[in-house]
């Protein structure tokens, strides 16, 4: 089996090859908003909607009316009128599906952060020896140094140059053989909690890092020294810039701390089951949203689908309803509030964690609907 995986290196690069990627960046955006101004408009005045194809075929004539586009390789600039496509068809999929729609919007300086090569070989190859650093050479761009962390697995198929705050990195999106584990038949249930990061159905815990509240301390100084800094001066632009840097080193920090973790769910459990949880409604919840937001579910949930596609797991969705007031070893439901931390049932006389017994419903509920292995849980 085939799956995408997407490897990101770092830029190292000079004061005039950044210079030339903003550059190319900001052209980029500006083709945007206009093409999006033009499709507003032309449905606005004339009940037309534009098409890839028709804003494609209008490229030649914007080289020749501004001749700044020429040093942009002609398939970044087809990608940018995709990228538009793409989101209007998104919206369009959104009102079908009653969802709430979310107009394409004009980008501003601070959104539009990313470009593509959207033909790995044509206008955009690496070279990499095996060591640490590897040469990118990118069509009306040149040559720009990539530190090399990691081999490039599998093939390349795009590549995207991305900014970060003040620093600059490289994805590949690569087309990479699957390569499964050996099978196994055990089953698992993952309660997802603030205490614990998450639950297992055996007992076990992960313990929760909480990135975000141990950074908060640095973050608060940094931006209450943006909030004294006058607006457009170069003080203001560097306070910036610290802000954002200690918002992508939480970032990183919780991505590798998800990687790891679903990482070793996936190497130990054949069947992984998960509450079918509404994290968009859960942090509505303003007690709760910062410590929602800070564990990072919905990240954690979705590398551990990736892993386990590749890997020939399988992953499990139920219903997250009762789970924690439905008792373990009856089945008896003993109501619950949210600061109740522990299980106690009358009628059978099981005592336990509260998480743990929700752990224990989640795997049983989710084999038993589609019988994948057998629930490896702790005796109660």
């Amino acid at each position: 089996m085939i799956v995408h995986q997407s490897c990101k290196y770092r830029l190292v690069l000079n004061r005039q090859q950044e210079a030339a990627l903003l550059e190319t960046l900001d052209r980029c955006r500006e083709l945007y908003n206009a093409a999006l101004q033009e499709r507003r408009e032309a449905y606005r005045l004339a009940g037309k909607t534009l098409t890839f194809a028709h804003q494609s075929a209008e490229l030649p004539l914007v080289k020749v009316a501004r001749p700044e586009y020429r040093n942009v390789f002609s398939q970044t600039l087809q990608d940018v009128l995709h990228r538009l496509d793409r989101a209007y068809q998104a919206f369009f999929r959104r009102v079908k599906a009653g969802e709430k729609p979310g107009f394409p919007r004009f980008q501003g300086r601070n959104r539009y952060d990313s470009f593509t090569y959207p033909q790995y070989g044509n206008g955009a190859t690496l070279e990499h020896d095996g060591g640490k650093w590897g040469t990118l050479t990118l069509a009306k761009l040149g040559t720009l140094k990539v530190r090399m962390h990691r081999p490039v697995q599998g093939t390349i198929k795009t590549v995207t140059i991305r900014r970060d705050g003040d620093q600059w990195f490289v994805c590949f999106s690569c087309l990479v053989e699957a390569t499964p584990l050996p099978e196994t038949d055990t089953a698992t249930g993952v309660d997802l909690g603030l205490l614990h990061f998450a639950t297992l159905a055996d007992g076990s815990t992960i313990e929760n890092p909480r990135h975000l509240r141990r950074a908060l301390g640095k973050l608060k100084k940094a931006q209450q020294q943006l909030s004294r800094c006058k607006r457009g001066s170069h003080r203001r632009a560097r306070a910036k810039q610290t802000v954002a840097r200690l918002h992508r080193k939480v970032r990183n920090q919780r991505a590798d701390f998800c990687h790891k973790a679903a990482r070793q769910l996936v190497n130990r459990y054949g069947t992984m089951v998960f509450e079918d949880l509404k994290v968009r409604n859960m942090v509505q919840n303003h007690s709760l949203a910062l410590s929602i937001s800070d564990a990072g579910w919905g990240q954690f949930v979705q590398c551990c689908v990736v892993k386990a596609a590749s890997a020939g797991r399988h992953i499990v969705f139920v219903d997250p309803r009762y789970t924690s007031q439905v008792c373990s070893g009856c089945g008896a439901i003993r109501k619950k509030e949210l600061s109740e931390r522990w299980h106690s049932c009358g009628v059978c006389g099981t005592e336990l964690d509260r998480d743990h017994n929700a752990a224990i419903n989640i795997a049983r509920l989710g084999c038993s609907q589609h019988a994948y292995g057998r629930v490896e849980a702790a005796p109660l």
